[in-house]
């Protein structure tokens, strides 16, 4: 089945499937798995890479991968890494940043030899050169250049990470600096090879339900629009069918979160300081490891809707299962603090993949709306959507506060505010940050495009009565729950 037309994607994709399958029906071995590349890919002929073997092996990383293991069978176990590199596949993108192309006319300025500060350049019978074991891709030479010969190439996953965590080693193989990553899947989406892609939980979740151990689903408010025209409790229906005792939505715990971080608002405001946002774990990674003083002192203390939803369950059920399904791969990492609550985070792909595998189709259930929570809760999916709550919590209670607002909308605008913040120039009192531009109906595993998502969110929620805040936390009620984080 066709769901991609990024090709790494869907052979991402098609491993998940299988993987779920196998561990649905208990046969999946290490035997099994080993063959699953050549099942896959059956012939002789490559269709992508330069012969069949690398196209097995790069299916063979992906399955260690979808089942929770590292990508290199020989490096140490890091499981907080989601986001990793297959190097099978890491070897198609341009080793050499700067480049002289044709256009070179050998002119007699010789702008780029000049420019150079590092002997790089010499002029050879036909056009310039680079010695590359001179080179420091400084880029002086492009720019200097009257006939635009040299060409800066940057590597998508490089160009696209917000917090210069890429680097290559010696044979021109990504690796990722684990001291800067944020996980926000940044690279993972720019990589046009799929070379680098997040380890999945789905085995021990498959384990989970098929040892009929009480579990729940909480999905995230963005999986609305996520499965063609099937509304979001036919969603929900089709994930219990898979084994969950119940499914509820993620956007009850942002009702709760919006409250607090209204409250806490207030606190800042009063103590003249800025509030800075804790719904993206991938945000709040910027924060803690690249502006730790912004982290103690302008972070909220709230929690994220998923961790305030998992409490609230736990609480409640404290023998019973929590998996929390997104598009995130930062809530992975999150799900590994010392303050969750929840024991397993899927993707939307690795949810489709379940589903396929079991032969649930959501556009053919059955089901009706029941309690749900307001719309505020449910817009935390989309940029701005935090921030417009927590205004709407000071609406509701009439205390006439106005607070102004700034969204980050991407890393690259979260670190522009946050370097504001940390010199004293921002201007706001709240700052909403999200990782992925548009906010969660954006994220790296999401199956639809946002402008999709967002058409359907805004179709199916128009329907409904509307409902406050106040409304929502009186019928889900989170009084005896708490939602604070340590800082640490």
């Amino acid at each position: 089945m066709t769901m991609f037309k990024h090709e790494a994607r869907q052979w991402k994709f098609d491993v998940l499937r299988e993987v779920a399958s196998m561990a649905f029906e208990d046969t999946l071995t290490e035997e099994k798995a080993a063959e699953l590349p050549r099942r896959l890919i059956p012939g002789t002929k490559a269709d992508f890479r330069c012969c069949v073997y690398k196209e097995r092996e790069i299916l063979r990383q992906r399955t260690r991968l979808a089942m929770g293991k590292m990508a290199d069978d020989q490096a140490e176990y890091k499981p907080r890494q989601i986001v990793q590199v297959i190097d099978a596949a890491c070897d198609g993108c341009t080793i050499r940043k700067i480049q002289i192309t044709d256009n070179c006319r050998k002119c007699m300025a010789k702008a780029c030899m000049a420019s150079c500060n590092f002997g790089a350049i010499t002029m050879g019978p036909d056009r310039a050169h680079i010695d590359y074991a001179k080179c420091r891709e400084c880029g002086a030479c492009a720019r200097n250049c009257p006939y635009n010969a040299i060409v800066v190439t940057e590597r998508p996953c490089s160009q696209k990470c917000p917090v210069d965590a890429i680097r290559w080693n010696e044979d021109g193989i990504a690796q990722i600096d684990e001291s800067k990553c944020i996980n926000c899947g940044s690279c993972q989406s720019a990589c046009p090879f799929g070379a680098i892609e997040d380890m999945s939980w789905i085995v021990p979740v498959i384990q989970l339900l098929k040892l009929n151990t009480p579990t729940r689903a909480i999905v995230a408010p963005a999986i609305q629009g996520q499965f063609d025209e099937a509304t979001l409790p036919q969603i929900k229906k089709s994930i219990e069918l898979l084994g969950f005792k119940e499914v509820l939505e993620v956007a009850i715990g942002a009702d709760a979160v919006a409250d607090g971080e209204h409250e806490e608002l207030l606190e800042h405001m009063e103590a003249g300081k800025p509030l800075t946002t804790s719904c993206c774990p991938a945000f709040v990674n910027l924060l803690k490891m690249h502006f730790p003083e912004q982290y103690q002192n302008n972070m909220s203390t709230m929690v994220s809707p998923m961790i305030a939803l998992a409490r609230k369950l736990k609480k409640e059920y404290p023998n019973e299962g929590v998996v929390f399904i997104g598009p995130c791969l930062a809530k992975k990492q999150e799900a590994m603090e010392k303050f969750t609550a929840v024991d397993y985070v899927l993707t939307f792909e690795e949810l489709a993949a379940m589903l396929i595998a079991r032969h649930i189709n959501p556009s053919e259930m059955e089901a009706d709306e029941t309690d749900y929570p307001s719309l505020f809760g449910r817009n935390f999916a989309q940029g701005g959507g935090v921030s417009k709550a927590v205004q709407e919590v000071a609406k509701e209670k009439n205390q006439g506060v106005q607070a102004t607002v700034c969204y980050a909308d991407g890393c690259a605008e979260c670190k522009k505010q946050l370097m504001l913040m940390k010199a004293g120039k921002f201007n706001f009192n709240i700052l909403e940050g999200m990782s992925c531009v548009g906010g969660c109906v954006a994220g790296p595993a999401m199956i639809e495009a946002p402008s999709i998502t967002r058409g359907r969110m805004m179709k199916e929620n128009m329907k409904l009565p509307a409902k406050t805040i106040e409304e929502s936390l009186r019928t889900f009620d989170f009084s005896d729950v708490d939602l604070h984080r340590e800082k640490d």
